[in-house]
């Protein structure tokens, strides 16, 4: 657990705060979400703020172990669900890609909010919680993907050497427009899917097996 001073018996006031302090630390980042407005978001005074969290960078720190959760254990799945048995391996690459994509728009697209508020700050976050968001988060989804890639591998439909860098070239390549543009959400379907489309096949020309090659 990630400290705090949790009451037994207030889950909801918990969950409140929590769920409040997301959302100021999103739109606001770490340095400028008071705890007076994360009060005031969330419902409740700061006496009951103070009487679950330490201060400010332990609440931080809860919201960031709460929410990159959720999100991982969202990854983890798609992960799960389109990679663990491949049919057609360019197909279930995009499907995975556009469920992959999908999560920045969904219930959760706060958490990205709140990345890319740290981001912006990152030498005013806590370093405790930027360690948590690492481990809980990206550290754990690329090896997820990665161990999937080298099982496809192992199979021998793709020629991976380095399976954590495969999976990191993965990523960057279905979300090229979006690293280009992050707060770009108003891409249609059709867009998305091209882009997924162009960084899949770049992905596989790279790691294609030398035997599938053509000749020079």
């Amino acid at each position: 657990m990630t400290g705090g001073k949790k009451i037994v018996g207030q889950p909801d006031k918990h969950r409140a705060i929590v769920a409040g302090a997301l959302r100021l630390f999103a739109r606001d980042g770490y340095s400028r979400a008071s705890l007076d407005a994360i009060a005031a978001e969330a419902g409740v005074s700061n006496r009951t703020i103070y009487n679950h969290f330490a201060d400010k960078a332990d609440l931080f720190q809860a919201v960031i172990h709460d929410s990159t959760e959720r999100v991982a254990n969202t990854m983890v799945d798609i992960i799960d669900r389109h990679l663990s048995k491949i049919v057609d391996l360019e197909s279930d690459l995009i499907d995975f890609g556009m469920a992959w994509l999908g999560v920045l728009t969904s219930d959760l697209a706060p958490h990205f909010a709140l990345i890319r508020q740290i981001n912006a700050e990152r030498e005013h976050v806590p370093a405790a919680a930027l360690r948590l968001w690492r481990q809980t988060g990206p550290e754990r989804t690329r090896h997820e993907l990665a161990q999937r890639l080298r099982r496809i591998a192992e199979r021998g439909d793709l020629a991976i050497e380095d399976p954590t860098r495969a999976a990191g070239h993965l990523i960057l390549l279905i979300s090229a427009d979006n690293l280009i543009d992050p707060d770009n959400d108003l891409q249609s379907r059709d867009e998305t899917e091209a882009m997924i489309t162009a960084g899949v096949h770049a992905f596989l020309h790279g790691y294609e097996p030398r035997s599938l090659r053509p000749p020079r």
